[in-house]
């Protein structure tokens, strides 16, 4: 089952507060990115992190799901109607991710 466009709108009207979030879709999913970063994604209509430390701590019983068959476990946000606690967390994941890699 792909994300709808509908639970993408809503997902971006939540994260309205975090800085510089954009998105890309991928095979009728979509990646979610802070600050240039790739933070997460939408999937199966379904929000996920990536299980940064930040993370962990902000969300300690947040429960570990697969985005796909064959990926590593991600966080899945239950509480996506906060719109400060999203910019908090996507803030802080991003800041604990390295920089892109720059393209050729």
């Amino acid at each position: 089952m792909a994300t709808s466009a509908d639970y993408l709108g809503y997902i971006l009207d939540c994260l309205s507060e975090a800085p510089e979030i954009t998105h890309r879709a991928m095979m009728g999913e979509y990646v979610i990115y802070c600050m240039g970063k790739v933070v997460g994604g939408i999937y199966d209509n379904r929000f996920l992190i990536k299980p940064t430390a930040s993370a962990k701590r902000l969300m300690p019983d947040a429960p570990y799901e697969l985005p796909y068959e064959g990926a590593k476990e991600m966080l899945l946000i239950e509480d996506t109607d906060n719109k400060a606690f999203l910019a908090e967390l996507m803030s802080a994941v991003a800041d604990e991710l390295p920089a892109p890699k720059k393209k050729r």
